[in-house]
């Protein structure tokens, strides 16, 4: 069974940073994009960020561009997402998905065919 576990959330302060994980298996996990998503209390769900099957391609929403760094282990079945600089705007619960064999700049709007469990993020102080 396709499986992904993302974890890392936590409680930080404003400008603090986190990394968050996602841990994947059951399928081939070189051969597909992964992307985060994350949804606030009260809002849509909101593309966050993808990387290409190699890492070689990135795709970052505009709110977390040049905060927020995405990238892949593929020895490791894992795909990151280093927070930095975080605000009160970035609480949400972050979830990782694929399904698709590239992300595309409108990689937000694609089709997933699996999600991880989610991890929460809260940004307070």
């Amino acid at each position: 069974d396709v499986q992904l576990q993302a974890s890392g959330g936590g409680l930080v302060q404003p400008g603090g940073s986190l990394r968050l994980s996602c841990a994947a298996s059951g399928f081939t996990f070189g051969a597909y994009a992964i992307a985060w998503f994350r949804q606030a209390p009260g809002k849509e769900r909101e593309g966050v960020s993808c990387i290409s099957s190699s890492g070689g391609n990135t795709y970052y929403a505009d709110s977390v561009k040049g905060r927020f760094t995405i990238s892949r282990d593929n020895a490791k079945n894992t795909v990151y997402l280093q927070m930095n600089s975080l605000k009160p705007e970035d609480t949400a619960v972050y979830s990782c998905a694929t399904g698709i064999y590239f992300c595309g700049t409108t990689y937000y709007m694609r089709q997933y065919d699996y999600w991880g469990q989610g991890t929460l993020v809260t940004v307070s102080s």
